[in-house]
């Protein structure tokens, strides 16, 4: 899977691996465990099974537009049992954000071979884009409950929060390409 991420500026970096760590010393699965250079606290725009840097001049432009003050909310669980949960904080999308994430979309247009952008992934098409920061996958439901604990024993982020920096990802290469 290829994407496109925000990075969260320095203190909010730093905040969020605050609650890896809390995680990974409760002995729970955490974000923390994945220790590549490439792995940072950020929010996918788009993820697709291809993305390459052709468009990548034009993203840079819209990315100008950065700093854009984000606001970190509650919590919120995705996925299944079955396949493992997800735990993460929400990033509460302001007009900018969206507007952002809409023209990321239309730079990038859809894959090839697929109208509507069928080979993105759901939740991050605009008008079903849920805007998260990944704290731990792969949970059992006990591990969630255990989770909620340890992260209620970390502080509050001090400041304002804000999306200060693009990058592209791409799996396969397992290269960041700052934007």
């Amino acid at each position: 899977m290829h994407s496109l991420e925000l990075l969260l500026d320095d203190a909010t970096d730093a905040h969020v691996r605050t609650q890896w760590s809390a995680l990974l010393e409760a002995d729970l699965p955490s974000q923390a465990r994945h220790a590549g250079a490439s792995n940072a606290p950020h929010v996918t725009l788009l993820a697709r099974g291809s993305l390459d840097a052709s468009h990548d001049d034009e993203l840079r432009a819209a990315f100008g537009a950065l700093p854009v003050p984000v606001e970190l909310g509650g919590l919120v669980v995705f996925g299944t049992a079955a396949r493992g949960l997800v735990l993460a904080r929400l990033a509460v999308a302001g007009t900018r954000i969206l507007r952002l994430h809409e023209t990321v979309h239309g730079i990038v247009g859809a894959p090839d071979g697929a109208e509507g952008g069928a080979q993105d992934a759901p939740h991050t098409l605009p008008g079903r884009w849920t805007p998260h920061v990944t704290l731990a996958s792969r949970l059992t439901a006990e591990q969630v409950g255990r989770a909620l604990v340890a992260l209620a024993g970390t502080p509050d982020a001090e400041g304002p929060a804000h999306f200060a920096a693009a990058r592209r990802w791409d799996s396969t290469l397992r290269e960041v390409t700052p934007l």
